[in-house]
């Protein structure tokens, strides 16, 4: 085991594992889920909010914090950390996934990304080395590589192709990156082919980064294909390293890929969803718009304890979402986080007690009810 990662119980029905990451700016228990706080927030949170719903760790995103407020203003303030006045652990994404989902604005090339800003269209161009470089100065307790996000539909010729670049880069990361305190993921591309995927994991494999990331999901494939990869790589993946799967999901993914011992996950739907009016709720998801719950007294969700779910009403929600009040946002996004966070807490749980598919049973059992809301 490494002195960053280990494992500390593993459920004995499925291959779920609750773990253990150490970083400098507190521990991390996993499986987890981090909160996505792209430009140095999580929108709608102000930090003392966002510290009572207790993550172990957000997200910050390397693209957007490069393009604005700049990495020199990061810098100034010695890093991220004290710069946004956050003093637990952050991981930054390279900008991969930004740089791919602006496919008009980039141009990739073996050397790197060209590609303009979505601001201003100013024109900037991402090495491998300097996506590092950049996280450096952000100084985040876990950075990742840049990677060349494969889109879907693809052939295999062309998945073949983004991935191996992904790999040279990869390499490139893992040089420029050396034996630096942050700790530095490779991230598996190969789009839906199985094979390819295979083959980018033994090459990560090689090159012994610190922890291992599936990216390129979530970008639209079925979900089926997801979840068949996802359950073939796990037994190809290293023991005691983190397990990072990109950009998902929904309450059902995150059950599906930690009972294949997945440890780590990232997604905008609760915050997203947030603030288009849909809470996550026991029963399901939840649209406060509808007229529906014009004069339901009831709170979002009866099961909750979150402090919204204590203090106001479907109704008044409701009333606060169609008036276009800010503090919509702000209540909608605690609610979603806190189930998002709670949901992990009782999963860790239930992996140390050997019951979490009894966990996902009865939470399954009652969160159809609602399905066809969202």
């Amino acid at each position: 085991m490494s002195a960053f990662f280990r494992v500390v119980d593993q459920d004995e029905e499925t291959r779920a594992r609750h773990g253990l990451l150490k970083t400098p700016h507190g521990d991390i228990e996993t499986p987890v889920f981090m909160p996505v706080g792209t430009a140095a927030t999580v929108k709608a949170m102000p930090h003392e909010l966002l510290e009572q719903l207790d993550p172990s760790i957000i997200l910050s995103n390397t693209y957007h914090l490069y393009l604005r407020p700049g990495q020199e203003v990061i810098r100034a303030h010695g890093g991220l950390h004290h710069f946004m006045s956050w003093d637990r652990p952050i991981l930054t994404d390279s900008g991969g996934y930004q740089v791919f989902s602006h496919r008009a604005l980039r141009k990739i090339s073996e050397d790197g990304v060209a590609f303009r800003s979505h601001l201003d269209g100013s024109a900037h161009f991402f090495s491998p080395e300097k996506a590092v470089q950049v996280q450096q100065v952000l100084g985040a307790d876990i950075i990742m590589v840049l990677d060349d996000c494969t889109p879907y539909p693809v052939s295999q010729q062309e998945a073949q192709e983004s991935m191996l670049r992904s790999m040279r880069w990869a390499e490139r990361c893992k040089r420029v990156h050396g034996s630096g305190q942050q700790v530095l993921f490779g991230i598996v591309q190969g789009s839906v082919f199985l094979e390819l995927r295979k083959e980018s994991l033994e090459r990560l494999g090689d090159m012994d980064f610190q922890g291992l990331a599936l990216g390129g999901f979530s970008v639209g494939e079925p979900r089926r294909l997801m979840y068949e990869l996802i359950e073939h790589l796990n037994g190809l993946m290293q023991e005691d390293k983190p397990r990072y799967v990109m950009g998902v999901g929904t309450p059902q993914d995150l059950f599906f890929c930690v009972k294949q011992g997945m440890d780590m996950f990232d997604c905008v739907l609760p915050t997203r969803n947030a603030r288009n009016g849909t809470l996550f709720t026991s029963l399901g998801p939840l649209k406060i718009k509808n007229a529906r719950y014009r004069f339901d007294q009831e709170p979002a969700d009866p099961d909750c304890t979150c402090l919204v779910c204590r203090r106001y009403t479907r109704s008044y929600l409701r009333h606060l979402y169609i008036s276009g009040e800010i503090v919509s946002s702000v209540l909608n996004t605690y609610h979603n986080l806190y189930f998002y966070l709670d949901l992990m807490r009782k999963i860790r749980q239930s992996i140390a007690l050997n019951s979490l598919t009894e966990l996902e049973r009865n939470f399954h059992e009652r969160y159809a009810e609602l399905s066809n809301e969202i």
